[in-house]
């Protein structure tokens, strides 16, 4: 599949799923969608204070498929400065609702195969879900690399993604830990399992976000890899 048509794509099946899905579902006020994040948040903070990344006024970032810019936001709540932040997304509504909420960062429209961004400029280069909605290996593969390539020497890239398919979504596939190092051959790559499946979230975070913690501990029962990569030497 070539890249034109892969992008295409993406754009049709993210058109169709702000249609057809409530925003009730990523709303904060659902115990739920709020569980989701606030673990994910646990997590990263908890990696990167161990990979010496506690201090973000100086830290470049990159977000790949920024969206609305909501990631990118949360680092400005960790530590970073805004004029450090730098987002990129394929769907132009996205950039426009950052751009919005967030004139004072960075955003550009386009495509992650090839960032308008010098070689190892950022120190950290983020990539939430992106991944499982790309099915073509090559485009993959462009995108990883560009990844690497804007990375500095010493940073980090921090990987949050599905590791299992959907089976209510075949718009997305779910990305090994195989295919991850693949992508980053040659990189040092630490691997964690997070987020209890979805659809227990939703069933359990009304009634108990205790027994919410407690069952995300088994890694059997979670969906998502959340990675540190970073430059081996």
């Amino acid at each position: 599949m070539e890249t034109r048509q892969e992008i295409d794509r993406i754009k049709k099946t993210y058109a169709r799923r702000k249609e057809e899905i409530s925003p009730d579902r990523y709303s904060y006020f659902s115990p739920s969608h709020l569980f989701i994040v606030q673990s994910r948040e646990q997590a990263v903070l908890k990696t990167l204070k161990s990979k010496g990344f506690s201090d973000l006024k100086d830290k470049k970032i990159l977000d790949i498929g920024c969206g609305d810019g909501n990631t990118l936001r949360n680092f400005i709540q960790y530590g970073a400065s805004p004029e450090n932040c730098f987002g990129i997304d394929l769907l132009p509504d996205r950039i426009q609702q950052a751009s919005r909420l967030s004139p004072n960062l960075h955003f550009t429209c386009g495509d992650a195969s090839s960032l308008p961004f010098k070689d190892a400029i950022f120190d950290i280069v983020l990539q939430y879900t992106v991944f499982t909605s790309i099915f073509d290996q090559d485009m993959k593969k462009n995108i990883a690399d560009e990844m690497k390539r804007v990375l500095k020497h010493e940073g980090i890239i921090v990987w949050y993604d599905f590791f299992v398919n959907n089976p209510r979504n075949p718009n997305v596939r779910g990305v090994k830990q195989q295919e991850v190092r693949s992508l980053f051959k040659g990189y040092d790559i630490q691997i964690y399992f997070l987020t209890l499946a979805p659809p227990l979230v939703r069933l359990l975070a009304p009634v108990s976000l205790t027994f919410c913690h407690i069952l995300e501990k088994l890694p059997i029962l979670c969906t998502h890899h959340l990675a540190i990569i970073r430059k081996l030497g």
